[in-house]
């Protein structure tokens, strides 16, 4: 059995480790976070009867019903033991009949990514467990009674929410708010806050947002270069060369097409083409502005 997990939830990886020993299994954790994780836990008195763990190679050499293994990558992630299991590329393998258990909720915009390894293990013939199979998921968000509690023991004088929408950043302020906290306030990504002296309030802007890396050039994830290259992805790109004279359209177009969804018609597609640019250029030839837009 393996099962996914975030390696941030320590309480979780606690439970993993009391459903090992009393199965009877032998326990393996997979992947670097959760290593991590588990040492910063123990170093800070947490996890102090975790059972011990074992490497990939011994758990391998283990019947299938004396292990199990906690991996991370249940978001669907590349590099992680999960995707590695998958693709192969682990020291871990599973076979038909194995199963894995997705003890966390599909986050939105990672369902591509997710089915992708799910296909994978389907295709090795591994059983599949999520949410949606059994009661398997438990938030590492906490709720409103651990908010409450955590306001007791640390009696504010200022919530500041950080993690979430604008709608759960506006909710946990006013839930504070209503539970005696005397200040609250909701910022966003680039908002520089100053909270002392005097009453906290915001003070200016930093620069946020996604970078991408071209070679060894970096370029805003919202920019125009990347703008652009998305734009060409989705629709392709056609290029019109016309030659204009003092009396008009010189000579035959050049159109030049790439990643347009013609194949088989894709010569009379392009003689189509140049008619109709030719048909454009003979309306306001002498008005550069207006043959350009009609070209296009």
């Amino acid at each position: 059995v393996m099962v996914t997990s975030f390696a941030s939830n320590a309480a979780r990886l606690h439970t993993l480790g009391v459903v090992a020993r009393e199965t009877g299994r032998q326990l393996s954790v997979q992947g670097r976070s959760l290593d991590r994780i588990l040492k910063v836990a123990r170093a800070t008195g947490y996890l102090k009867d975790f059972p011990d763990t074992i490497d990939a190679e011994a758990a391998m050499r283990l019947p299938r019903d004396k292990v199990l293994v906690v991996a991370t990558g249940g978001q669907g992630e590349d590099r992680a033991a999960l995707a590695r299991v998958a693709n192969g590329q682990h020291p871990i393998s599973l076979d038909s009949g194995d199963t894995v258990v997705f003890s966390s909720k599909q986050i939105p915009g990672n369902e591509v990514a997710i089915g992708r390894i799910q296909n994978q293990l389907a295709a090795k013939g591994v059983i599949m467990i999520t949410d949606r199979q059994a009661h398997v998921h438990v938030s590492g968000h906490p709720g409103r009674p651990e908010l409450l509690q955590m306001y007791r023991w640390m009696k504010p004088e200022l919530l500041m929410p950080v993690h979430g929408e604008m709608r759960h950043l506006m909710e946990q302020a006013r839930f504070g708010l209503s539970e005696g906290v005397p200040r609250a306030l909701v910022q966003t990504n680039g908002d520089i806050v100053r909270l002392a002296p005097g009453a906290p309030t915001k003070i200016g802007n930093a620069p946020v947002g996604r970078l991408v890396l071209d070679g060894d050039v970096i370029l805003p994830g919202d920019g125009q270069t990347i703008n652009e290259r998305r734009k060409l992805a989705i629709n392709g790109q056609i290029s019109v060369a016309v030659a204009i004279g003092s009396r008009g359209l010189i000579g035959t177009p050049q159109v030049r097409i790439q990643g347009i969804p013609v194949e088989e018609d894709r010569d009379p597609f392009l003689e189509e083409t140049v008619d109709a640019v030719i048909a454009a250029a003979k309306q306001n030839g002498r008005d550069r502005e207006k043959l350009r837009e009609n070209i296009r």
